[in-house]
């Protein structure tokens, strides 16, 4: 079962008794659970149904034991157990799990409980034996990064519910400037339909006045405006960096890290590697792929491994004070826009 499946089957009342998250995405995971609250427990009994533990304090045979328990007061609780070992590999626990516990509650649950365990990790140790019996017994949930045209809708979407619409192409210039993180792009939303009130619309004018960029969403429409050969807004974004008082040191590693990027994502797409994949493969988010992916096809491989091997140079120069830094990164991008 996905998410998808998963949320529409909670909404409709079917409700499972034990879920496993875990993925990369902890907004999301956050959001399904609170979407889990709100279907499975009345608002009134939520102080006293919705019962939170954590495994790294306490050992798993209590959180069954809470399951068995009939509730008091309430028709049902649901179980919220933040675990660091027992379904991921890696990090062990200083608490002795009787993982059997579980694996026999597992084949008879209690129907007046409900277990959502959040596993700290990006996979699950498919090796162990909880894992395999979690895979047949409870509603196991990925949580991965949303695709570039999944994140533009995404965005729409919760725009929509406050009654506020985006411009053609307002939602991938909050990206560029907010990134592609959840819980930021979701606070950026919001102000931004406070802006626009409802039935109002988001323009771009309107994100470059009231989102701030980070520094890495600055370097990142840099090396844009760069591939673009629109040098003069790329010089304009190298001194607003500095206006912000970041080292020019950490502007040239930055800009390299793209660049370093764009030819990796050179390299395995005429491997026939998918836009997922590569994702994987370099640990990125996929907009951020697609991104350097269309950036990369406006150079050559050669001409991408010879403007990393300049800024090699030019970091052993800054370093050493063979050249003033402003200038040195100065001059590198104005040859690189020429």
């Amino acid at each position: 079962m996905d998410v998808k499946s998963a949320t529409k089957a909670v909404r409709s009342g079917d409700t499972a008794p034990i879920y496993v998250l875990y993925g990369t995405e902890k907004y999301q995971i956050q959001q399904f659970t609170e979407m889990l609250k709100t279907h499975v427990i009345e608002e009134e009994h939520q102080d006293f149904a919705v019962i939170p533990y954590d495994l790294s304090e306490t050992p798993i045979e209590a959180v069954v034991e809470e399951a068995e328990t009939v509730p008091f007061l309430v028709p049902r609780k649901l179980i919220i157990v933040r675990d660091t070992s027992l379904f991921t590999a890696g990090k062990e626990s200083k608490i002795e799990h009787q993982v059997d516990r579980l694996i026999t509650y597992m084949d008879n649950p209690a129907d007046y409980s409900t277990i959502v365990f959040l596993a700290q990790g990006d996979k699950l140790d498919e090796r162990k034996k909880l894992v395999k019996a979690a895979k047949k017994q409870a509603v196991v949930l990925a949580f991965a990064p949303l695709n570039g045209e999944e994140l533009i809708q995404w965005i729409v979407k919760l725009a929509k519910q406050h009654e506020v619409a985006f411009e053609a192409g307002a939602a991938d210039t909050l990206i560029s400037y907010a990134g592609t993180g959840l819980q930021a792009l979701s606070a950026e939303v919001d102000k931004l339909c406070l802006f626009a009130g409802n039935g109002g619309t988001i323009r771009r004018a309107d994100i470059e006045s009231l989102v701030a960029r980070s520094t890495e969403q600055n370097v990142f429409a840099l090396v844009e405006e760069l591939a673009n050969l629109r040098l003069e807004k790329a010089l304009g974004l190298f001194y607003e960096l500095l206006k912000q008082r970041e080292e020019p040191i950490k502007i040239a590693a930055l800009i390299a890290r793209q660049f370093r990027i764009m030819i990796q994502v050179k390299e395995l797409g005429q491997q026939s590697y998918s836009q997922q994949q590569i994702a994987g493969q370099l640990g990125l988010h996929p907009y951020a792929v697609k991104i350097a992916g269309e950036q990369a096809r406006k150079f050559d491989a050669d001409r991408l491994r010879k403007i990393l091997s300049h800024l090699s140079e030019l970091d052993y120069q800054m370093k050493t004070g063979a050249v003033d830094k402003v200038l040195g990164l100065e001059l590198f991008l104005l040859r690189l826009g020429a």
